[in-house]
C-alpha cells in the first residue's frame, strides 16, 4: 500500500471519529446560553455541567435571552431507537418539576420530538438530506400547570448531515460525438458531465473523478474536467468509422468505497479528403459507331474514391490522344462516372481507332493529407470506330441560284451532286421535297441531280424559292440526305408603270388658269438596278387639249395637271376625262395609258368645294338631292311596313281551309257525352262529318300553293245491294295519302261516309229509337270477308234469343 493511500485512510479515520464525537456528545455548546453579560460561572451553570455555587444566593436577571447554535443529525440513520439530536436546558430548571419544554416549527411532533421534562430532542424518522437539508424550529419553556411562557421563544436550526448515499449520474447520456479522422493526438472530442446529489461542501461525497472503462487506446479523458480527447495518431475512417467509449464517474475522489456511475459515448469519425481517386482498371476499350450523334455518350469510366460526399468528387480530363478535339469527357454528378462524348462526328473511312489518356482528379484537394502522394490517377481508353451505313453526302450543304424571270421552261438552272461515303459506294437518286415546292415550279433529274424549270417564273409574285433536294441511296432507301437550294428570281422589265392610286380630281368653276388641280405619280412592279424613271405624256390625239395641260416634276417622278382657262361650268359639262401615257426607262420600255377623271364642282370664294352635281341648281334652296332621297326612302319604308302588317293580320285571321261552314274542330263542345247515334245532332252537326260538298270537289289550302292540281274523283254511288265498304275505305285512304294539297296537320278524313240514300244502317250499336231485337245483321255478311265474322256473331246472338 502506498504512503499516499495510507495518508488518505488516516484522514478518513480522523474524520469518522470527529463525526462520532459530534453525534454522541451533544455538549453544552449546542444548549442555550445566557446573556453575554453573565459571568462564566453562570454560563457553566446554564450548561448544566454542575449546580449553582455554594453560598451564592439567587441571581437577579432583567430578561432571559436565548442564543442557539446549530444542531446536526446524520441522514439515513436507521437504528432501532430514535436518534438523540440534542438537549435543551434552561437555568430555571433547578429541580422545578413545573417546567415544560415545548417544540414547534418544521417537523415538530412528526419528525422531531422533545422530552417535555428533560428537553431532549430525538429524530423519529429516517432523514434524507437530498430531500431537505435543514429544519427551522422554535423552543420555549412554559409553566406545566398554567401553560404560561416562562421565557420568550427562541429559534434554532437542525441540519441534516450528509453521508455518501448517492451515486454519480450522467443526466445527458448516452452521448454522441464526432471528430475528423486523422486528427492529432490531444484533439478534443467532447465533454461529459455527471452530477452527485450529495453535499459538495461536506467531505468528499460529491467529489467526482472520471475514467475510461472502454475505448482505450483510442481515446482518453481528463479525470477532473471530463474532456474526451484523441489518444491515438492516424485514426482512419476508412478502416473503422465508429467507436463506443464507456466513461465512469466515481465520487469520494475516486477512493475505495466511493459510488460510481457510467455512460456511453458513441464517437464517429467524419471524413476528410485523405484518399485519392483510383481507376478500377488501367485500360478501357469501347466500340463506337461512326454515326453516333454529337453529344451522345460513347462510353463510361469510373475512378473510385474511398472518401465520402464532397471529398469523393472527381473531375475527368483527356490529357493526350485527342489532337483533333473529337472527344470530351464529363462527370456524372450522381454516379461520379466519367462520360465520354463526341464533340465532332466520326468517320470510319478517315480514322478507325483512337487511344486516349484520361485523368481523374479530386475536386476538393486538401494538401495536409496528401503526404506526398498525387491525388489523381490515369487510365488508357481505346476506341474502335465501327463502320455504319451513312447517308449520301452533298457536295455542299446549300446552293444559291440566280435565274431571270423570263427563263424558258425546261432550262437547267442548277445541278446538285451527292455521293455515298461508305466503302461500298451505293448509287444515289435525287428528288425534290414537294412540301417545299407546292406549286411544282421545278423538276430534278433523279440520276444526275439537274434542276430544271417546270413553270414560268414571276419575280413580282415570288422573288425567292427555297426548295429542299434529297439524295437517297439506291441500296438502302432509309439513308437520305437533304440540301437547301435557294433560287433568286432576277427581274426583267415586264411590267408597265401605272398610276400610284385611283385619283379623284375636282376642279372649281371659279378656278384660275394655270392652277394645279392634281399631282400624279406612278409605280412600277419591276425593280431596275438604277431605279425608276417615268415619262408622262398625253395621248397623241389630245396633245392640243384646250382644257388641261401637264408639267413634269423631274425631282420625284411626278407631274402636275393644270387647268388652261376659268370657264368651266357644270351645266355645260360636269366631267372631263384626261388620258395620260406613262412610260418607264426599261429595256424594252413599257408604257400604259391611264385615264384621269376630273369633275367640275361649285366652290366658295376661298376655294372650298361645295357641290359637284348639276342637280344642285334645280333643287329647292337649302335642300340637296341627298336629303330628298333620304326622305323618300323613309316614306317608302313606312309604306312597306304598313302594307306588310295589314297583310299579315288578314292572313292570320283567315282559316287554312276555305269552306263555308265553321271548322269541324271548333264544333266539339263536350267530351263526356254519350252519343245518341246518327239521329242525335245536338252535340255536333253530322252533316259536317259526312261533308257531302266534298264529293264534287276538293278543299284548297290558303297557306300553300300546290305544285300539282289535285283532280278529284267522281263520286261513287253505291247501289242498294252492292256496297263494298273495304274497297271504299282503301280508295279514300289512297287519295288522302297522295293528295298534294293535304294540310300539314292532323285532320279529319271522312272514311265512314255512307253516301246519300244508302240502304245500310248505322254501324253504331247505340240506337235512340230501336233495340237489339229490331236489328237484322244478315247484311253484314255481304260487306266482304272482314265483316263476315261480325255478322256471324250477331246472328248467333239473335238465334240464342229466339227460343
Amino acid at each position: 500500500m502506498t504512503p499516499k493511500r495510507l495518508e488518505e485512510m488516516r484522514t478518513d479515520l480522523w474524520t469518522s471519529m470527529l463525526l462520532l464525537w459530534i453525534i454522541c456528545v451533544p455538549c453544552a455548546f449546542m444548549n442555550p446560553l445566557v446573556n453575554r453579560s453573565e459571568s462564566l460561572d453562570q454560563t457553566v451553570s446554564a450548561m448544566g455541567l454542575h449546580g449553582p455555587a455554594e453560598g451564592h444566593g439567587p441571581l437577579t436577571r432583567a430578561k432571559r435571552g436565548w442564543v442557539w447554535n446549530q444542531m446536526f443529525v446524520l441522514e439515513e440513520f436507521s437504528g432501532p431507537d430514535p436518534i438523540l439530536v440534542g438537549r435543551l436546558h434552561t437555568d430555571l430548571d433547578i429541580g422545578n418539576k413545573n417546567l415544560k419544554y415545548v417544540l414547534s416549527g418544521e417537523g415538530a411532533g412528526t419528525i422531531f420530538a422533545i422530552n417535555e421534562k428533560t428537553g431532549d430532542i430525538h429524530a423519529m424518522k429516517r432523514l434524507d438530506r437530498e430531500e431537505k437539508a435543514e429544519y427551522t424550529l422554535t423552543a420555549q419553556v412554559i409553566d406545566r400547570d398554567t401553560n404560561v411562557p416562562l421565557e420568550p421563544p427562541s429559534e434554532f436550526i437542525i441540519k441534516v448531515q450528509d453521508i455518501n448515499d448517492n451515486a454519480p449520474e450522467f443526466n445527458n447520456g448516452p452521448y454522441q460525438a464526432t471528430v475528423p479522422e486523422m486528427s492529432q493526438v490531444g484533439t478534443s472530442v467532447t465533454k461529459v458531465t455527471a452530477t452527485d446529489a450529495d453535499d459538495p461542501v461536506y467531505g468528499n461525497s460529491a467529489r467526482l473523478v472520471y475514467s475510461i472503462l472502454e475505448g482505450q487506446p483510442y481515446f482518453s479523458i481528463d479525470p477532473n474536467t471530463a474532456v474526451i480527447k484523441i489518444a491515438l495518431q492516424g485514426m482512419d475512417r476508412e478502416m473503422r468509422e465508429e467507436y463506443l467509449v464507456v466513461i465512469q464517474a466515481k465520487d469520494m475522489g475516486g477512493h475505495m468505497g466511493g459510488l460510481s456511475g457510467t455512460t456511453t459515448v458513441t464517437i464517429t469519425l467524419t471524413d476528410v479528403n485523405d484518399n485519392p481517386p483510383k481507376f478500377a482498371k488501367s485500360l478501357y476499350e469501347f466500340v463506337i459507331p461512326e454515326d453516333l450523334s454529337i453529344g451522345q455518350p460513347g462510353g463510361k469510366v469510373k475512378a473510385n474514391d474511398r472518401d465520402l460526399g464532397e471529398n469523393a468528387k472527381s473531375s475527368y480530363n483527356i490529357i493526350s490522344g485527342d489532337e483533333k478535339d473529337i472527344f470530351e469527357i464529363t462527370t456524372d454528378s450522381q454516379t461520379q462516372e466519367g462520360i465520354l462524348r463526341l464533340k465532332k462526328p466520326l468517320d470510319f473511312e478517315t480514322r478507325k481507332s483512337y487511344s486516349l489518356r484520361v485523368e481523374a482528379t479530386n475536386v476538393n484537394f486538401d494538401p495536409q493529407f496528401s503526404t506526398g502522394v498525387p491525388f489523381k490517377d490515369t487510365a488508357t481508353v481505346k476506341i474502335a470506330v465501327e463502320d455504319a451505313d451513312e447517308p449520301p453526302v452533298f457536295g455542299q450543304p446549300s446552293y444559291l441560284v440566280e435565274v431571270h424571270e423570263n427563263t424558258a421552261i425546261n432550262t437547267v438552272i442548277e445541278q446538285v451532286t451527292a455521293h455515298d461515303p461508305d466503302v461500298t459506294g451505293s448509287l444515289v437518286r435525287y428528288f425534290i421535297d414537294r412540301h417545299t415546292d407546292l406549286e411544282r415550279q421545278f423538276n430534278i433529274n433523279v440520276d444526275d441531280g439537274r434542276i430544271t424549270l417546270a413553270k414560268p417564273l414571276d419575280r413580282e409574285t415570288d422573288m425567292w424559292h427555297n426548295i429542299t433536294v434529297t439524295a437517297t441511296e439506291v441500296r438502302n432507301h432509309s439513308q437520305i440526305s437533304r440540301a437547301i437550294v435557294g433560287i433568286k428570281v432576277l427581274d426583267i422589265n415586264d411590267n408597265a408603270p401605272e398610276f400610284a392610286a385611283n385619283y379623284e380630281t375636282f376642279l372649281c368653276e371659279n378656278g384660275k388658269p394655270g392652277q394645279v388641280i392634281q399631282t400624279i405619280s406612278a409605280v412600277d412592279k419591276d425593280d431596275p438596278k438604277n431605279g425608276h424613271f417615268f415619262i408622262y405624256s398625253l395621248v397623241p390625239e389630245m396633245l392640243n387639249n384646250p382644257n388641261f395641260t401637264i408639267t413634269d416634276n423631274k425631282a420625284n417622278n411626278s407631274i402636275n395637271i393644270l387647268a388652261k382657262h376659268d370657264t368651266f361650268r357644270r351645266q355645260k359639262q360636269e366631267m372631263y376625262f384626261l388620258p395620260i401615257v406613262v412610260s418607264d426607262n426599261g429595256n424594252p420600255p413599257m408604257s400604259s395609258t391611264n385615264t384621269l377623271t376630273i369633275r367640275v364642282c361649285g366652290c366658295s370664294k376661298e376655294g372650298a368645294i361645295q357641290s359637284c352635281n348639276v342637280e344642285a341648281y334645280v333643287l329647292p334652296i337649302g335642300l340637296s338631292m341627298g336629303a330628298l332621297i333620304a326622305i323618300l326612302a323613309c316614306i317608302i319604308l313606312l309604306l312597306v311596313i304598313v302594307v306588310l302588317f295589314v297583310t299579315l293580320r288578314r292572313h292570320k285571321n283567315e282559316p287554312l281551309i276555305i269552306k263555308d261552314d265553321e271548322d269541324v274542330r271548333e264544333n266539339i263542345i263536350r267530351y263526356d257525352d254519350e252519343g245518341g247515334g246518327e239521329e242525335d245532332t245536338e252535340a255536333f252537326d253530322i252533316a259536317t262529318l259526312q261533308n257531302p260538298d266534298g264529293i264534287n270537289g276538293y278543299l284548297p289550302r290558303k297557306d300553300i300553293k300546290p305544285d300539282l292540281q289535285f283532280m278529284p274523283r267522281q263520286a261513287q254511288h253505291s247501289g242498294p245491294n252492292g256496297v263494298d265498304v273495304d274497297e271504299f275505305i282503301n280508295v279514300r285512304l289512297h287519295e288522302a295519302d297522295n293528295d298534294p294539297t293535304a294540310p300539314p296537320y292532323d285532320s279529319i278524313q271522312i272514311y265512314g261516309y255512307e253516301g246519300r240514300g244508302s240502304v245500310a244502317g248505322s254501324l253504331s250499336s247505340l240506337e235512340t229509337a230501336s233495340s237489339d231485337s229490331d236489328q237484322n245483321y244478315d247484311y253484314l255478311r255481304e260487306w266482304g270477308p272482314r265483316f263476315r265474322r261480325l255478322g256471324e256473331l250477331y246472328s248467333v246472338g239473335e238465334s240464342d234469343k229466339e227460343p
